[in-house]
């Protein structure tokens, strides 16, 4: 009884912060607006969703498969940087760690909570899908088929999503950005696995492999035979739409068990995450570590001259900020080393696919983490008194990421005797650096940055 008490304690005390979120309202508005740029239209322009090289006909079961689309393929990861930024992130661990209470009865209260929130969005998600199948469903409108077929793909699917958060959480190796990072990667593999489903007959195992759900309903019990399915763009779609019986593939054997599975396995994932649960402490340092962080440190600064004449501030002042930026990003001596690595690398082979990729990602990291900490509330209080205003080094963060991505890709221009490679470096940099900045002011952190980037990332590598 105990147990169940701080459950619903947790639930109740985390649902109430909820509700001082103004980024939930934001999240509540990202699958309504998705999801009306994500279907596509008769004319195969936007977002497509192609089976067989043919759009399918906009049923009511397949617009609620098309929004449970827009789920896995959306919301997951910009539901992952809400959980890990919004007005829960900071719990009362001091409390908690040392209090008597069932720390599994803690998780599994805020993974209620968690769940109910994000339920909310798929709510309203659901709603605004019976909006738009009044305009685009082919047919009669039957909202009960958008329900079952948007809850079934999108519900087991946003369960995983806070389990994993929550799994993230409770290990201190994953409290940072190592656990931002292997989100992305967990999140894109479960992209990538239903595709290993298709292959076979519907049964149980085969649709454990789907954990977005949305294969067995768009090609039924059967194994693809030559027709594959797209999601996104794609060149050569054949005229017309071609009618899929979805209710047929949620009916195949093993899927809807799969799927409760799969709601089974969240709760469990959840309990796991308050058993595994480590508190926080310092970090150990031993002697070979201090070596070797030594060795990694920056070097130490100029010794002062004492004869020099006095600084004069207003002479290029703004380069001199410019410079600082420049720095501040490509501090240290590891960073160093993989920048030269990665200006290496864009000698070797395509420029746009191999050497601009590896500059990104190391920038995306280096420059983040530079622009979360500049733009931390209480640094932020503190340089908003400089001579130099706030937006003076925002705009100077934003050259200095661009000078990085220039200076990176000065060896793949001089090899090829072209500008490509630096027009290339111009435009990523900058956009980069646009929404690194643009992203830590409304976050106050490193994280949304990151991840939005990486996601980002991941689209330029793959296109």
């Amino acid at each position: 009884m105990m147990s169940i008490a701080v459950a619903q304690s947790s639930f109740w005390t985390s649902l109430s912060r909820y509700g001082r979120s103004k980024g939930l309202w934001l999240l509540l508005l990202v699958a309504p607006i998705g999801a009306r740029f994500m279907i596509a239209p008769d004319d195969g322009s936007g977002i497509q969703i192609a089976v067989g090289r043919h759009l399918p006909v906009m049923t009511s079961a397949m617009l609620g498969i098309s929004l449970g689309i827009v789920v896995s393929t959306l919301l997951l990861p910009i539901g992952f940087v809400y959980l890990r930024s919004n007005v829960t992130r900071r719990q009362p661990w001091q409390i908690d760690e040392v209090s008597a209470a069932s720390r599994i009865a803690m998780t599994l209260g805020r993974f209620g909570a968690d769940v109910a929130i994000l339920f909310g969005v798929l709510a309203a998600l659901t709603a605004a899908g019976w909006f738009l199948g009044a305009f685009i469903v082919t047919g009669p409108l039957n909202i009960g088929d958008i329900v079952v077929t948007l809850w079934l793909v999108a519900a087991p699917a946003v369960m995983g999503l806070v389990a994993i958060h929550l799994m993230f959480d409770a290990l201190p190796v994953t409290r940072r950005a190592t656990g931002e990072l292997l989100y992305f990667i967990l999140w894109m593999v479960s992209l990538v696995m239903p595709l290993a489903a298709g292959g076979s007959a519907s049964s149980f195992s085969s649709n454990m492999l789907d954990f977005p759900g949305f294969v067995r309903p768009l090609i039924g019990a059967a194994p693809l035979q030559g027709q594959d399915i797209v999601i996104g763009g794609s060149d050569g779609l054949l005229p017309g739409r071609k009618p899929l019986d979805v209710m047929a593939g949620i009916n195949a054997p093993g899927y809807l068990a799969s799927r409760a599975a799969w709601a089974m396995v969240a709760i469990l994932v959840a309990a796991l995450a308050g058993l595994v649960y480590r508190p926080h402490r310092p970090p150990r340092r031993s002697a070979r570590k201090g070596i070797v962080a030594r060795w990694l440190a920056p070097g130490p600064p100029a010794p002062a001259d004492h004869t020099a004449p006095p600084a004069l501030p207003n002479r290029l002042a703004f380069a001199g900020l410019v410079l600082a930026e420049f720095r501040a990003i490509g501090v240290g001596r590891p960073f160093l080393l993989m920048a030269f690595i990665a200006a290496l690398v864009g000698i070797i082979g395509d420029f746009r696919h191999i050497g601009s990729p590896t500059a990104m990602l190391l920038l995306i990291f280096a420059a983040v983490a530079h622009a979360g900490r500049s733009e931390a509330r209480g640094l932020l209080a503190l340089t908003q008194v400089t001579v130099q205003s706030p937006n003076a080094r925002r705009i100077a963060f934003i050259l200095a990421t661009i000078g990085w991505s220039l200076l990176l890709a000065v060896p793949g221009a001089i090899v090829r005797i072209s500008s490509e490679p630096l027009l290339l470096a111009l435009i990523t940099g900058g956009v980069m650096a646009i929404v690194a900045i643009g992203l830590a002011m409304f976050s106050r952190s490193a994280f949304a940055p990151r991840l939005v980037l990486l996601v980002l990332w991941y689209g330029y590598l793959s296109s």
